[in-house]
């Protein structure tokens, strides 16, 4: 390594410009990565928090929207294990200055495993009466930030439904960007149905909800649903795969990007220095120690940039996470950008420092000359 570090030392200007874009494309990528992990959290974060195994869908239900495409009857919670009926319908509202507020209304058993503490018990109904349950409703901790608070009254449109804010999650819970709204099963199925305030919906909706979710990862195979694990249901959440998968796109093209620089550097510098490679070759010097010469620069340069620009990146995250863009800083996001975009650029490096093996040590003896 004694030549590779007085080349670098040599051209120190050339190799800080490199190692200035190697850096620079390094804070894309975290940057990228908190945007990928902001978006999902903000997508299905109230999905992670039911800790739940499975999701159980209508059979034939879309991939796409399938929690509000998705209708199954409230006994199918029978045919798997620690499970519970869950309701799941976007709503528009407004709270008592008129204020809209866009909510997932989730409509839960009280009690279960998915229901936050505070919500009424459900109250007996009796045929052709609307429920007596208290249309009590508990929201995403997130709405505080726009000035809801306990004790508002949530009006919600096109039904006329009033919700009274009770209490709040200890954490984020959103669903497609939409924060969620926790409410007793039967008031989530008259405003499901399109029941005004006050009237009772048709019979046949109080038997209904969106999904079953079930603790337990053994799903019977004869339940008549289209149980999902919950990871597979984030794909139903609005948004999510696109999201996700034009972010996971522009990374990989960055990694491509990166190998190709970090390529094209080494090729050139390789060929700048091919009759110095070729004197070392006439003097006896492997093609093995000649290789390792040149990838150590490489692996040098490449650590050095990478390690600086995703702790630059970081830094900036924290900032971005106090502000109104989805960014979250994750560990283990940026670590694996990190290491993917080192080995892309190493593959990069590799590829082109072939050259010094092909070197011919005649040439430096003046045979060509």
């Amino acid at each position: 390594m004694y030549l590779a570090f007085r080349d670098m030392l040599f051209a120190r200007n050339r190799f800080a410009l490199m190692g200035m874009v190697l850096g620079l494309m390094s804070i894309l990528i975290v940057i990228i990565s908190g945007l990928t992990s902001g978006l999902v959290h903000d997508g299905v974060s109230g999905l992670k928090a039911l800790d739940a195994k499975a999701i159980a869908f209508e059979t034939g239900t879309e991939t796409d929207s399938a929690f509000t495409r998705s209708e199954v009857a409230l006994t199918d919670a029978n045919k798997l294990s620690d499970a519970t009926p869950l309701g799941l319908t976007i709503v528009n509202a407004k709270n008592q200055n008129n204020t809209p507020v866009d909510l997932t209304l989730m409509g839960v058993v009280p009690g279960s495993f998915i229901a936050p503490e505070g919500l009424p018990k459900i109250q007996p109904r009796t045929d052709g009466q609307a429920t007596s349950t208290p249309h009590d409703v508990i929201l995403s901790e997130n709405l505080q930030e726009d000035g809801v608070a306990i004790g508002d009254v949530i009006t919600l449109d096109r039904v006329g439904t009033t919700l009274n804010v009770v209490g709040f999650t200890e954490d984020q819970r959103t669903f497609g960007h939409v924060a969620m709204a926790y409410v007793p099963i039967d008031v989530w199925q008259e405003v499901h149905a399109g029941a005004r305030a006050g009237e009772a919906a048709r019979p046949e909706a109080y038997e209904k909800a969106s999904v079953i979710v079930s603790q337990s990862a053994d799903i019977p195979a004869d339940t008549g649903l289209d149980v999902r694990t919950l990871k597979e249901s984030f794909d139903s959440s609005p948004g999510y795969a696109a999201e996700t998968l034009t972010l996971m796109m522009i990374q990989w093209f960055l990694y491509i990007i990166a190998a190709l620089v970090t390529g094209a550097f080494f090729l050139v510098w390789t060929i700048q220095r091919a009759g110095d490679i070729a004197v070392m070759r006439a003097m006896g010097a492997t093609k093995g120690f000649l290789l390792k010469d040149s990838m150590g620069q490489a692996v040098i340069i490449l650590v050095l940039s990478i390690v600086v620009g995703s702790i630059i990146a970081t830094f900036m995250g924290f900032g971005l996470e106090n502000t109104g863009m989805p960014y979250l800083v994750e560990l283990t996001p940026v670590l694996i950008g990190a290491l993917t975009l080192f080995i892309s650029g190493l593959i990069g490096a590799f590829v082109a420092v072939l050259r010094v093996t092909r070197t011919n040590p005649l040439n430096a003896l003046g045979e060509n000359r």
